[in-house]
Order: C-alpha cells, then sequence, then structure tokens
C-alpha cells in the first residue's frame, strides 16, 4: 500500500507543479485541484484538497523569483485553507497522509522541469533546499542528464552554506567530482576538493582527501600523493577506504612488502572495532593476504562488461607459447640492425585490425589517432579466439599500447597483462642482438614496432613490475645505443628509488658525454653525487641543474606549489616550467625522503 500511495503522490504532485505554474495563482491552482486533481486518488477528493494547501506552500514561484508563497496553517475552527469554505477541523484536518509529505519535494520536481535561463536564474536564487538540490542532482545524473546534474550539483556544492549539506551528499559529491574528470574539467574538480577540504564538513572532507590522493596517483604525483594520505588519516583515521588508499600507495611506490604489512595492521584493527560488515572484512582479509591481487580483482569486477573478455586475456597471455622468429637483419654497409615485417605477419595483422580498428598515431611516441576502448569486447573476444596474432609485432604493438593506456598507471595489473609481453619482446630483442652489434635505430625499416612496444612496456610494468621494467629498458638502451625512446632518465630514477646510487651516478655520468640536457639526468646526478656524500661534485652538479632549469629548485622545494602543464601532446620545453613540475612529480618523494635532502637544496636555491 505505501508503494501505492507514494505513486499517488508523485502523480499528484507533478500534475499540481503543471497546474501552478499555468498562473501561479493559489485560486486558479484550487480549480484544478476540484477539478482533475482527485483523479491521482482514485477519486477521493478530500484527500486532494488536503494535500494541496502543503503543496502549494513549499512551490518556488517564479514571479517571487523563486521564493515560495506559504500558507499559514488554520486553527481548529477557522476557515479551512483549500478554500472549500467548512471549518478546518470538518475539512483537511480530518485527513491523515499515511506518510510524512518531503519538505522539498515541490522545489525537486521544479529543478527537474526547469531548462535554460529558468533553471539558471532558479539556481542563482539560492533558494533551492539542499536536499531539492541533491535529489534533482542524483536523478539528473541517474537519467544520463550530465550537464542538468553537474550544473544543479554545483549549485549545492557551492561552499555558501557547508552547514546546510545533508549526510547523504557524499554520493552526489562523487559523482560531481566524476563528472568534472568526465568533461575535462580538471581545474574545476581541483578547486573542489581544495574548497571542502578547507571549509567542508567533516565527512566530506574524508572523501575529497582520498579522491585526492588517487588523482595524484592517476597522474604519478607520489609525493603529493602521500601528502594526501597523511592528511585523510588525520581527517577519518578510523576509515576502511584508508587500508585500501594506502595498500594502492605502496604499491605505486613500489613497497610490495610494506603494503601486505601495512594492510594486515588495517585489518586488525578494524576488525578489534567491530564495525565493519562481513563484505569489508572478506575484502580487507583478503587485501591483507595479497594486495596487488585483490586490487587487480576489484579493477575486474568494477569493469562490468570487460570483466570476462579481460579474464580471458590473462589466461591467453599466461599461457603464449614462445615467441617465433622475426626478420632481422644487419646492414651490411652500416651495420644497422633492420626489422622487416613478414608476409605472414602483415596478414595476421590485417586480421586483427579488422577487430581493433584503431591506428597507432605515429606521430607521438605512444598512442593512437583513437580511442581503442569503444569496442574492446569484440577485439580481446576475437584475440583469445586467435592467439596466433600475436606472433605479429605490430599486433603486439597495439595490444601492448591499449593496455598501458588503461592499466599502466595500476601496479597490480602489470604481472598478469604486461610482464608476459614483455618477455615476448625480449625474446625478439635477443634475436635482433645476434645479428651484429649494430644500433636499432627508430627511423629504419619497421623496428619502430619494437621500439614503440618496448618503451609502452616499460612505462607500464614501471611500478607494478619495477625490475622487469629496469631490465626490459636495459636491454634497449644496448641495441638502440642512441636512446632514442628516452629510457636512460627512466633507468636512472629506478636505480635512485631502489637506492642504488652508485650505478645510478655512472648512467648520469654516461648520459654527459652525449649533449644531453635532460633536467632528470641531472637531477638525478645530483641526488645520487648528495646520497653518496660527495657534497662539492654534487654542488657542481646543482650548478648544472640551475643553468638548464631555473624553475627546477623552486618546484621541488615548495610543498603545495602551482601546477604546470604540458602541451597538448604531452611534451614539454626543456628549461621551462612544465619540465620543471614533471619531474617534480615525478621524483620530488626521492628528495623528501632523502635526509636532509630538500633542505640542502633549499639553502642553493
Amino acid at each position: 500500500m505505501l508503494a501505492v500511495w507514494v505513486d499517488q503522490l508523485l502523480g499528484f504532485a507533478s500534475g499540481a507543479l503543471s497546474a501552478i505554474r499555468q498562473q501561479e495563482h493559489y485560486p486558479d491552482f484550487m480549480t484544478w485541484v476540484r477539478a482533475k486533481g482527485a483523479d491521482s486518488f482514485e477519486g477521493d477528493v478530500a484527500m486532494a484538497q488536503a494535500l494541496a494547501p502543503v503543496l502549494w506552500s513549499q512551490t518556488p514561484l517564479e514571479r517571487l523569483d523563486f521564493a515560495c508563497e506559504p500558507l499559514a496553517t488554520p486553527g481548529r475552527n477557522e476557515p479551512c485553507w483549500c478554500d472549500s469554505g467548512r471549518k478546518f477541523k470538518q475539512c483537511c484536518y480530518q485527513v491523515e497522509f499515511p506518510t510524512e509529505i518531503p519538505d522539498q519535494m515541490m522545489w525537486m520536481l521544479s529543478l527537474r522541469e526547469w531548462k535554460g535561463a529558468t533553471l539558471k536564474a532558479a539556481l542563482e536564487s539560492q533558494q533551492a533546499p539542499a536536499q531539492a538540490l541533491l535529489e534533482a542532482g542524483l536523478i539528473a545524473a541517474e537519467s544520463g542528464q550530465t550537464g542538468r546534474a553537474m550544473q544543479i550539483l554545483e549549485s549545492l556544492f557551492d561552499g555558501s552554506d557547508w552547514s546546510r549539506l545533508p549526510e547523504q551528499a557524499e554520493p552526489a559529491f562523487e559523482i560531481l567530482l566524476d563528472i568534472y574528470q568526465e568533461r575535462g574539467f580538471s581545474r574545476k574538480r581541483a578547486d573542489l576538493l581544495d574548497d571542502v577540504m578547507e571549509r567542508g564538513p567533516l565527512f566530506l572532507r574524508g572523501v575529497a582527501l582520498e579522491r585526492l590522493c588517487l588523482m595524484h596517483l592517476d597522474n604519478d604525483d607520489l609525493d603529493s600523493a602521500r601528502g594526501a594520505f597523511v592528511k585523510a588519516q588525520q581527517a577519518l583515521p578510523d576509515s576502511p577506504t584508508l587500508a585500501y588508499i594506502e595498500a594502492m600507495l605502496l604499491l605505486h611506490e613500489g613497497h610490495e612488502q610494506e603494503a601486505k604489512e601495512r594492510a594486515n595492521f588495517w585489518y586488525r584493527r578494524l576488525v578489534r572495532q567491530g564495525e565493519l560488515d562481513e563484505d569489508q572484512l572478506d575484502f580487507l582479509a583478503a587485501l591483507a593476504d595479497n594486495p596487488g591481487a585483490t586490487l587487480a580483482d576489484q579493477l575486474l569486477s568494477a569493469e562490468e562488461d570487460l570483466a570476462t573478455p579481460l579474464v580471458s586475456l590473462q589466461a591467453l597471455l599466461a599461457a603464449l607459447p614462445t615467441a617465433p622468429k622475426i626478420d632481422v637483419s644487419a646492414d651490411p654497409e652500416s651495420g644497422r640492425l633492420l626489422y622487416n615485417t613478414s608476409a605472414r605477419e602483415a596478414t595476421l595483422f590485417a586480421a586483427w585490425h579488422e577487430q581493433f580498428q584503431v591506428l597507432v598515431d605515429e606521430d607521438v611516441a605512444l598512442g593512437f589517432r583513437d580511442d581503442p576502448w569503444g569496442n574492446a569486447i569484440e577485439w580481446m573476444s576475437a584475440l583469445c579466439a586467435h592467439p596466433e596474432w600475436l606472433d605479429a609485432p605490430q599486433v603486439v604493438q597495439d595490444l601492448t599500447l591499449a593496455l598501458t593506456s588503461r592499466f599502466g598507471s595500476l601496479p597490480w595489473m602489470a604481472p598478469t597483462l604486461l610482464e608476459p609481453l614483455a618477455l615476448r619482446l625480449s625474446r625478439w630483442l635477443e634475436q635482433a642482438r645476434a645479428e651484429g652489434n649494430g644500433n636499432l635505430c627508430w627511423d629504419d625499416a619497421n623496428n619502430a614496432m619494437l621500439l614503440r612496444t618496448g618503451l609502452a612496456l616499460v612505462v607500464g610494468m614501471e611500478r607494478g613490475a619495477r625490475q622487469h621494467s629496469r631490465e626490459l629498458a636495459e636491454e634497449l638502451l644496448l641495441i638502440d645505443q642512441e636512446d632514442s625512446l628516452g629510457l636512460r632518465e627512466l633507468v636512472l630514477d629506478q636505480l635512485l628509488r631502489d637506492d642504488r646510487n652508485e650505478e645510478a651516478l655512472a648512467l648520469a655520468e654516461e648520459s654527459d658525454d652525449d649533449g644531453s640536457l635532460v633536467l632528470g639526468l641531472l637531477m638525478g646526478k645530483t641526488l645520487a653525487l648528495y646520497r653518496l656524500e660527495q657534497r662539492e661534485a654534487a654542488e657542481t652538479a646543482l650548478g648544472d641543474v640551475l643553468g638548464h632549469n631555473r624553475y627546477a629548485l623552486e618546484l621541488i622545494c615548495a610543498e603545495n606549489p602551482r601546477p604546470s602543464m604540458p602541451h597538448p601532446d604531452g611534451q614539454v620545453d626543456p628549461g621551462s616550467r612544465a619540465e620543471a613540475w614533471q619531474y617534480r612529480t615525478l621524483m620530488r618523494d626521492q628528495w623528501r625522503t632523502t635526509p636532509g635532502a630538500l633542505e640542502w637544496l633549499e639553502a642553493h636555491r
């Protein structure tokens, strides 16, 4: 019966709103109520008449700049407010509603109805109850009206009065952040997070900090992610989400054992508190047992439609046979190594491309001309049915770039999706090295397919399979001595993260001979010298850093500097602020965790 009443109430309220909008005049509205209102209640005129004054009193009126015109509840012996002419005690007072009438219902329905300038004016009036904004925003989001949802939810979280927010606002806050991300409104997203963290209610502040931490992880800014996590701990010290966040953070930092230990700590702590449901406890127990596998399983379950083909793809890659030989030869004159696509490989690629349908953008190091994930179910399913396609390096290139673009920032996905492909590429690089000591240059023959695949794998495995990533990078440096992929800087960063400072210094000094002026190499050399306590040489190296980029020390030392984005194609200019920001994002955590290093840099600013 309650469900029937709710349907009747909403039907009557929607009809009432349409009637009110005709003239926004109470007597005219009551004429409609007596003529048609009872239709919503199976002819019950008394119910319609009793409900009408309640709904009128909470309806925003455009003629009053969206204020309401509430009616005073009459006394028992006064004329009834439904204009029936009878006393209140003999009329609407006798009608009982099956439930309370939500105070915000007519505002919520109005927000669903208004469009364009009217909706904008209504929101700007700041008359809308927070609960109405919340409900209307959620309904718009659920129905796919992301523009309307964003407009309404922005009014809810405008920061004018955080105390009015209902505690159910948390999912709406996350939806607004998701809409900003989907639409590319990075500045709006960052401003909202900052505003909530500074002034927002506690229950939202924790969510904002968690989201900020995840955002920094997506951008590979580990130092900022760590700072956000520490603040999240302070805001919500007993949130089970922190166990999940810390495990991800530690895996990104390459601390697998510590991730397991900390997950176990969180499990024991939260079990003692006894406030979690069974599903949460099972997840935390699995996280403590194997953080990487648990996070991978969670991602697969969250992918919904992609889950089944992804699992099939993992099984296919785990069972891949040894890679076949490819056509690599040494040029008789220059000695340079040349890979040429065979007729069979071209046929395999053609069959694959019918399903994959997206071409690599050869003007950038790693990228496609279009999004390969729009038809991912089709191409993953077809590949699992035709594993022989992976005998073609060009197919491996496409698959590697696609997987890296979607999962390369998630360390727990590297072992099952990327490492099998890295083994395949290593087999082909061994064949190339067997042909001689020549260079495998990017612009020769079809070499770019192998080198592009290698770069994508090194980048994709950097967090989740660091040792394999470094080994592959070193293989590529041996065969691509010109370092057309810029791998020397990446290997240097990995050596520094593993505290292999002497090897890092040797690699950095080796690069001095090739005329490279890459900030990462110069800063890496400086950090290695500082750690090795060669302070005089470190100061000389720091002078080279300042000569190359005047922003480097400012950004590495600052706690919360303003971001500086690269060009749309992802490139940064040498010596620019964007180059310094990029280095800070990748390596500030190494300077921060090296005792005295940041203070030493600050002293030389």
